[in-house]
């Protein structure tokens, strides 16, 4: 940096052989005296050491030489104003360069240094060397700072201490020597400077430590090569990389002022490369929360192992998060599913255990398990034990044949973290899944709490959208994420993807959006609340058959299903997860609350119920279950016979112990039963009689029978046989008829007339 060359300023005084009448004897100013009418000085032609040069016999305290021209100072510009001088005879005098310091309106900057260091003059005939730097910053090395507001400067030098001396003075010299402090001003240092080579073969990380320490918060430059970082490595000031790092596996990179997948991506020269230093260091780095991938899109050829990345730890608990931006598969070999096939017995009384197997090494961790009988949906290997040929599941089978073969299918997913033993308040957010059809997107942790997934989008899972293999999802968080399958065309009886499942409990699922699954959710567990969801399973099959939009496979599910919209599927209720299905005890089908929620259907067929309750034993009965205020409605084809439904492929529910089932409130449209309980009919008996049959059939939820009469209105008088108004009251015998889904009011004579009877089919 040299202004003389890049800006043409002008900064060299002339030579006194040019004339002494341009240099003044007191601050250089326009008016002032100047040597060349001074009696004490005279120019020299040639001098031995100087050629031309001026003599001056000293003869005041301190005698002033200025240049009467304006020296320009500019902010970020330093000069070296330097003379040689030498004593040929009298008293030996002290020098310093000094000089006038002038504002842009020509006034002098009081409170600023404007005299050099002094240097005393010791021997006749020794030339001695005079500077100082004059320039707007206050930094090491300049002697003169006189801050912003200077605008030019009158140079020359002083003569002090005792007079009579005779001094020849050399020209005066004026250089700019910006760059001597370009290191300091500059907001970067290099490593190549504290000896990195980056070769690829030397270890440079000596360097860096250095290199950091020296930048004390400015950037450090890493020139273009290859850096062999052979241990992890902490960089406290920020990074620029024009070359990239070479690092093993094991050694971690933290790159604190660029903790993010631009920093590590140019660190590592590569995006996957730092994207897998980044999370690394996330979960061994104090200072930062998450990790930003900054809106890039990560082309990823195999699964991210997200424990096997970190390496040093397999638990967990702190909120980490991994923020902002794509990861998206490249077709290939790494993507391909695992698929074995072993034979297997299997018992109620050790229910979440196969055994007998042989080979139980091939058999991967996390793989789904399926099987011709007995095996429910989403049930996964969580361990296995190859000395014992046996392996662990994520939840027992509902009656599986002592001895069958089973097929054990492994998934794989953009970010797998089923390598983690326990991993708690992870969060996902703006993340997108671009699947591809190549492979599925998130696999959880074997164990852990409040995995949180928020605004991501999965797209295009070839299999699941989220796995959950065992205790990962406990707690577990989904919010306003969108699920777009890949089998958009694929009618719905032939889909075989997943949005999501769980296996344990305490699960909200809020305000998504899911597109053409099989299913949207398998859900094992209790305590769980969904909320806000449009799930959508249509297609342009006439009269088609729909499949299940939500499956609870828990009969004890303790589940809140509010303000969703269930378009063209349903909401499934099993007990598929119990190893002894028959009811021997317990709640039963219990807790269970659907409010005002939209369940919608078109062109679906007529038998399809939007909530159906599937028991995989006899004995099971409703023992809880509340559907208020919402919304059935069916559009195209022919009406839906009912909103509600058992599937009675195993066993049907007891209907004669249902309780606590309310069924009120709800708007009905191209329904044909209008289910409702308890319910108020009006019935009208036009001839007199002393038993009145009130048919709830069209109402009753289930086809549950009439268990109980809550009240009975007359509208208008009774009258007797002979058209007597007559004052009398009922008594009621439910479960008459067919079903059981009659109300028998007897009197004690016969009567007719028209009243409000409420009945109710629960206790």
């Amino acid at each position: 940096m040299n202004q003389v060359i890049t800006d043409g300023l002008v900064l060299m005084p002339p030579p006194f052989a040019s004339g002494l009448g341009v240099w003044s004897r007191q601050d250089g100013r326009p008016g002032s005296d100047t040597w060349a009418s001074a009696a004490n000085a005279a120019l020299v032609a040639a001098d031995a050491d100087f050629g031309s040069c001026l003599e001056i016999v000293k003869t005041e305290a301190t005698t002033r030489l200025r240049h009467m021209g304006q020296t320009p100072i500019r902010p970020g510009l330093y000069l070296r104003v330097s003379a040689r001088v030498k004593v040929l005879s009298g008293n030996l005098p002290s020098v310093r360069i000094a000089a006038w310091a002038g504002n842009a309106a020509s006034q002098n900057l009081s409170g600023v240094v404007q005299a050099g260091p002094t240097t005393a003059l010791t021997a006749y005939g020794a030339v001695i060397t005079v500077s100082a730097i004059i320039g707007t910053g206050t930094r090491t090395g300049v002697d003169m700072p006189w801050g912003p507001a200077a605008s030019f400067a009158h140079v020359g030098l002083d003569l002090t201490g005792a007079n009579g001396g005779q001094v020849r003075i050399d020209d005066i010299m004026v250089e700019d020597v910006t760059g001597v402090f370009l290191r300091k001003m500059m907001d970067w240092v290099d490593v190549r400077d504290y000896g990195a080579q980056g070769d690829g073969v030397s270890d440079d990380r000596a360097a860096f430590v250095a290199a950091d320490a020296a930048a004390a918060g400015r950037e450090i430059l890493v020139p273009a090569g290859n850096y062999l970082i052979g241990s992890s490595l902490t960089l406290n000031s920020p990074a620029r990389f024009e070359g990239r790092l070479v690092m093993p596996d094991g050694a971690r990179l933290s790159l604190n002022r660029n903790f993010d997948l631009k920093g590590y991506a140019e660190a590592m020269g590569d995006d996957v490369l730092g994207l897998k230093k980044g999370i690394q260091q996330l979960f061994n780095q104090s200072d930062h929360e998450g990790f930003d991938l900054c809106g890039r899109r990560v082309l990823l050829e195999a699964p991210l192992d997200i424990q096997a990345i970190v390496g040093n730890r397999n638990t967990y608990a702190n909120r980490r998060v991994l923020r902002n931006g794509q990861l998206a598969a490249l077709n290939g070999p790494a993507w391909a599913d695992e698929v074995v096939t072993r034979t297997g017995s299997w018992s109620a009384s050790d229910p979440r255990r196969i055994t007998g197997l042989s080979n139980v090494a091939a058999i991967p961790v996390g793989a789904l398990v399926t099987a011709g009988q007995g095996v429910g949906r989403e049930i996964y290997v969580t361990a296995t034990d190859v000395a014992g040929g046996r392996i662990t599941l994520s939840a027992p089978f509902y009656g599986a044949p002592v001895t069958q073969s089973y097929t054990f299918r492994r998934f794989k997913y953009l970010l797998d973290f089923s390598g983690w033993l326990n991993l708690q308040r992870f969060v996902v957010s703006d993340i997108e899944f671009l699947c591809a059809g190549v492979c599925s997107a998130l696999n959880l942790p074997r164990d852990g709490l409040v995995f949180q997934v928020q605004d991501c989008f999965f797209t295009g899972p070839k299999d699941r959208g989220i796995t959950s293999t065992g205790e990962g999802c406990q707690g577990m968080q989904i919010d306003r994420c969108q699920f777009l399958s890949n089998e958009q065309d694929t009618n719905a009886p032939l889909r075989t993807t997943i949005g999501f499942n769980t296996n344990s409990s305490d699960i909200k699922v809020r305000d998504n959006r899911v597109n053409k699954f099989r299913h949207f959710g398998v859900v094992g567990g209790t305590g769980n609340i969904f909320s806000g969801n449009h799930f959508f399973q249509g297609d342009g099959v006439t009269d088609g058959p729909r499949t299940a939009g939500l499956i609870l496979t828990d009969n004890n599910t303790k589940t809140t299903f509010e303000g969703n919209y269930v378009d063209n599927c349903y909401v499934e209720w099993t007990n598929e997860r119990d190893p002894t299905p028959a009811f021997t005890g317990g709640f039963s089908f219990h807790g269970l609350t659907l409010d005002g929620n939209i369940f919608f259907s078109t062109e679906s067929a007529p038998w399809m119920n939007f909530i159906t309750i599937k028991p995989y034993g006899p004995g099971h009965f409703i023992n809880g279950l509340t559907v208020t205020d919402n919304l059935f409605k069916k559009t195209g084809g022919a009406q839906l016979s009912a909103v509600e439904g058992v599937d009675s492929s195993f066993a049907g529910l007891d209907l004669t112990r249902t309780a606590d089932l309310v069924f009120k409130g709800n708007t009905y449209t191209g329904i044909v039963k209008r289910t409702e309980n308890p319910v108020t009919l009006r019935h009208a008996e036009g001839s007199a009689s002393s038993v009145w049959n009130v048919d709830f059939t069209p109402f009753t939820p289930f086809g549950a029978p009439v268990r109980a009469a809550t009240s009975f209105l007359a509208e208008g008088p009774l009258r007797s046989a002979s058209n007597v108004i007559v004052y009398l009251t009922p008594y009621a015998e439910p479960a008459q008829g067919a079903g059981g889904r009659t109300l028998r009011l007897r009197w004690q004579q016969d009567v007719r007339g028209t009243a409000q009877v409420t009945a109710r089919c629960d206790l």
